[in-house]
């Protein structure tokens, strides 16, 4: 098999470059001859003739110039496919294949193993039948248990059936313990041939079945995995990851799994893949007898009693797959791998999330402190200067920026590791960079995932580090073993192979060998699904045509004028909105061919399987993929691995292994310091190395209000460090938006403004609600990030999450099951935003108030929120500019003094907020440490305790931090006080404010007792 060759028209788009930018017509590059020579095998395509070149005068200067190739949109465009689950000529396999049956099983120490052998002949549906399976079934600690299914016996006759190597991504084993823990585990396994194998796991503590096969097939050929699940009437499924949807996943929704470069459409696959599921259920306590009845129905008694038990499903296979949820059962279908699920008891959220994290996953990276501040970014800073207007407009305008970031507009010609020579010139970057790091600021600039090939007929387009990569066998091949070329922003590029030896090494040296030119903060890695402009190897045999034109208008480019605004934009902006659907409706128009639509009924090619073969590029089960071809706005499956594998088998691992090569090339580039990376891609694992952004959403009220649910989705796949394009990156957005928007994500650990290019600017300073709107949002973040920063340390060290849905904080409210409208950020944070366009109040619910125990104060006027009864959904008064904070009752806050950068704000007096339960307690804790190495020397951490009118901290540990305590406050003193004691000693009564309606006693004027550092010794503060 081949990659599909791409067959160019001469389309051609006249574009002028200087010589300094496009010489034309010069001597050949030695370097670049060889990888020509090395694509022009059996894919390469017809080369365009180029007849068209000649010189221009500018300013007095002669340059020469010569047609910009634009990739015709039919090299993106795939085979015509139709999904399986919306074919009417698609088989299921249900009906079709014999399933197996179990013989040979063997008891193990710890569980059994067996031999699966067809029960009938092949059916061989949508591939080959595997005859002969191997099943082995572990209790791998007290609350794991592992069923796997692969084929008997691999060799060079079978070979292309993959199995998921556990050196690209871990595989669960055995506990150390397990001999003695998985005695304890509340899972069961059981098996049965009747009338063919099928197998069931079981809730040992409640008889509840949590997984069974039974009343299906397995189906396991080379191209076409199938398995299935009972699951209860009206399930609360969440996770199986990556799209934008309902936090509770509902039953009727198919999950494609294939990692795919689309701009964020609403419940199809995108970018990352996550084959993990949390599955709770709740059941009604009978009073009397104490009887568990298990909800199927939506509504529940707020007076009633419940508890939940939650599990969760881990099926390690990156290959392409669909899980299909339906409403009683769950299916499985995979284009490849194996079978090889874990099932975690749980029975809570923490214990499951924990369980998956520290088994299968790892724990997330701890970020540096500095990471927690405010990121800005857009496509179109168009050079050093205008980065320096944006850094001095937030000082100008009093508004916290970190982080400035850059978008491909740096790179020359939008190629990786170089700058623009004239825009983002090294000299000049390297004083702005001065400035930004002395003010406390850090700057990150975007990476791609695909490098550019250099014009073998142009000797002035030289690029080291393609040569070098080249040099190191560091790319993707095609399968004659010639390069594969794809198209990307630059132009035809390779892309790295992170499965053989060298690409890792050549990436390390191309990070730091840049970095030695500008000195960076942290990467951001784009594309990384990997993309490709072009269906298959475009580029063999063309190359000579670079640099070309994406095949497709860019925005602001004629046709692409950007005029979409968010929903409401015209009850607010009438004038302005009338006047850009006028001339979005002109711009539609003159791009029409003016046809009428097409009646003709499309021509799908449908895969017949071939015995013994795969069919790579077009496998004969058809997965809904947002993009329908595998290799459209993708590598082609064809393409080939130094060790052999073919992408089909691995696409989905790509943004993991670039994440994995950028965390340890960062290590190198900037020793001592923990890594910062955000990457577009990511699979199982990614969380250990990086965190996520949610992609090229769009500026509209809907993906405001998802973005909620996609960041508790991607707690439960352990990467905390998760954010989205606030006021959205795709289309204008709005005041109004920008306003609310700005104000939610403040409280997003991952906090960053980004837009495209020609949108209208959306910087916060851009409309004065907005900039007010962020002062206000941030003045709060930034007093909370020591507890966003603790936060992040329990993560990283148990498991824990940090952004949170309510039903996990009080998992036995099934009323709660389904909110997505607010969350908690750790266990003390509640939030509650208004997310619809013109709204100036918003509905919350307060979990366990209203005479269930629980109490919560708002934060702005620190009095207890009044709740009438359990389970009520309250408005709350939400004016623009103002987002509802509510703390919980029972928990303390640290705080910090804010600045406009944390490193000020690290150098400011501390501060505490008590919030007491209503039995008069709380408890908290805090770490500190120096923010930013890999590897602590020092660390401290702090332990807050409330009870009986004293609030005590203690630390451990000798990180040395000599920042006073300049105020403590405590919420819900029911009593007037009289007196306060700091470690004994009396505290004047002109620092001791005490509010009689709010409750909320201040203590302030702190710092000359703790002037050696507020953690320096133990306290307690005393009142009465």
């Amino acid at each position: 098999m081949f990659s599909y060759p791409c067959t160019l028209s001469n389309f051609f788009t006249f574009i002028i470059f200087s010589l300094s930018r496009f010489a034309y017509g010069q001597s050949p590059d030695k370097d670049t001859t060889s990888i020509q020579s090395a694509g022009s095998g059996p894919t390469a395509a017809p080369l365009p003739s180029q007849t068209n070149s000649g010189v221009v005068v500018i300013n007095g200067i002669t340059s020469s110039f010569r047609p910009i190739f634009t990739l015709p949109t039919e090299a993106t465009i795939g085979a015509t496919l139709i999904p399986n689950i919306n074919d009417p000529e698609a088989k299921d396999a249900q009906t079709l294949c014999p399933g197996y049956n179990a013989t040979n099983v063997q008891r193990t120490a710890f569980g059994l193993t067996a031999i699966l052998t067809l029960a009938g002949s092949a059916c061989n549906v949508y591939g080959t039948d595997v005859e002969t399976l191997n099943l082995t079934v572990e209790y791998q600690s007290a609350d794991r248990l592992a069923v796997r299914i692969v084929p008997f016996s691999l060799d060079a006759s079978n070979s292309s059936r993959y199995i998921l190597p556990t050196e690209l991504v871990h595989q669960p084993t055995l506990d150390s313990n397990a001999a003695m823990s998985s005695l304890a585990n509340d899972l069961s396994f059981v098996w049965s041939n009747d009338p063919t194998f099928s197998f069931s796991v079981y809730r040992k503590s409640t008889g509840d079945t949590l997984f069974s096969t039974t009343g299906t097939q397995l189906i396991f050929e080379n191209q076409f995995i199938e398995f299935a699940s009972v699951l209860p009437e009206n399930y609360n499924l969440y996770g199986l990851g990556e799209s934008i949807h309902a936090l509770r996943l509902g039953n009727n929704y198919t999950k494609t799994m294939w990692a795919a470069d689309i701009g964020d459409p609403i419940d199809y696959n995108i970018y990352g893949s996550h084959p993990f599921y949390l599955d709770t259920r709740y059941y009604k306590v009978d009073e009397a007898t104490g009887n568990l009845t298990l909800v199927t129905s939506n509504e529940t008694d707020a007076t009633a009693d419940y508890v939940a038990y939650s599990h969760g499903v881990y099926n390690r296979n990156a290959h392409g797959q669909e899980i299909l949820l339906r409403a009683t059962n769950i299916t499985w279908r995979l284009l490849g791998g194996s079978i090889d699920l874990y099932f975690y008891a749980g029975p809570t959220q923490p214990d499951v999330t924990t369980a998956f994290q520290t088994s299968a996953i790892g724990l997330p990276a701890m970020q540096q402190y500095f990471t927690f501040g405010y990121h800005q970014c857009r496509w179109g800073y168009a050079n050093w200067s205008q980065l320096q207007e944006v850094v001095d407009n937030f000082e100008r305008f009093g508004i916290p920026l970190e982080n400035i970031w850059t978008d491909i507009d740096y790179m020359n010609q939008y190629r990786d590791f170089e700058n623009d020579p004239v825009t983002f010139d090294y000299g000049t970057g390297e004083s702005f960079l001065s400035g930004l790091h002395a003010g406390g600021r850090h700057y990150i600039p975007i990476i791609d995932s695909a490098i550019y090939v250099p014009n073998p007929g142009n000797a002035s387009d030289a690029y080291p580090t393609f040569n070098r990569g080249n040099d190191t066998g560091s790319f993707l091949t095609n399968p004659d073993g010639s390069i594969y070329i794809g198209s990307v922003w630059p132009g035809y590029t390779v892309f790295p192979d992170w499965l053989g030896s060298g690409a890792a090494p050549w990436w390390t040296n191309e990070m730091v060998t840049w970095h030695n030119k500008i000195a960076y903060d942290g990467a951001w890695i784009d594309m990384s699904e990997v993309s490709s402009f072009c269906v298959g190897s475009c580029g063999t045999g063309n190359i000579t045509l670079n640099p070309v034109h994406p095949p497709f208008q860019l925005p602001g480019e004629p046709g692409a004028v950007i005029y979409s605004y968010p929903e409401g934009f015209n009850l607010t902006n009438a004038t302005e909105a009338a006047a850009a659907a006028s001339a979005s409706s002109s711009q539609a128009a003159a791009s029409s061919t003016g046809g009428a639509a097409s009646s003709v009924t499309p021509t799908y090619l449908r895969t017949t399987p071939t015995p013994g073969t795969r069919d790579i590029n077009h496998p004969p089960y058809v997965i809904n993929n947002v993009q329908g071809d595998l290799a459209a706005h993708a590598v082609s499956p064809n393409a080939t691995h130094a060790d052999g594998s073919e992408e089909y088998d691995v696409h989905n691992l790509y943004g993991l292994q670039i994440l994995n090569a950028t965390y340890n090339a960062l290590l190198t580039a900037i020793p001592g310091k923990r890594p910062f990376i955000i990457g577009r891609s990511t699979f199982p694992g990614a969380g250990k190395v990086a965190g996520h952004w949610g992609g090229d959403n769009t500026s509209l009220w809907a993906y405001m209000y998802f973005s909620i649910s996609q960041a508790l989705s991607f707690s439960l796949f352990g990467i905390p460090m998760f954010g989205v394009d606030t006021c959205g990156f795709n289309g204008n957005s709005d005041e109004e938006l920008c306003n609310r928007w700005m104000q939610l994500s403040a409280f997003f650990p991952f906090y960053r403004n980004h837009n495209t290019l020609t949108a209208i600017p959306q910087e916060p300073y851009v409309w004065a609600s907005v900039a007010e709107a962020s002062r206000t949002a941030m003045n709060i973040r930034y007093s909370i990030l020591p507890y966003m920063y603790t936060l992040f340390y329990l993560a990283h060290n148990t498991g824990s999450t940090v952004m949170r849905a309510l039903a996990w904080e009080f998992p036995n409210d099934p009323s709660l099951a389904a909110v997505e409208t607010q969350f908690f950020l750790g266990s003390a944070l509640l939030i509650t935003p208004v997310l619809a366009q013109g709204a100036t109040t918003v509905n919350g619910v307060f979990p366990n108030a209203g005479g269930k125990g629980q109490v919560y104060y708002d934060w702005y006027s620190l009095s207890p929120f009044n709740i009438s009864s359990p389970g009520a959904n309250i408005t709350i008064d939400a004016p623009l500019g103002h987002i509802p904070l509510y703390i919980r009752g029972g928990y303390v806050i640290p705080t910090q003094q804010p600045a406009m950068v944390t490193r000020n704000a690290r150098r400011n007096p501390w501060g505490v907020i008590a919030a007491l339960s209503l039995m008069g307690t709380a408890t908290g804790n805090l770490y500190v440490d120096d923010g930013e190495s890999l590897v602590q020397q020092e660390v401290l951490f702090i332990e807050f305790t409330a009870s009986q009118n004293a609030l005590y901290a203690s630390a451990r540990g000798n990180y040395n931090d000599t920042n006073p305590l300049a105020n403590v406050t405590v919420l819900g003193v029911q009593n007037p006080v009289s007196n306060v004691t700091f470690n004994g000693e009396s505290v004047s009564g002109t620092s001791v404010r005490y509010n009689e309606t709010s409750k909320a006693l201040v203590v302030s004027g702190l710092e000359e007792v703790t002037r050696g550092g507020a953690w320096r010794n133990d306290w307690v503060l005393r009142w009465v």
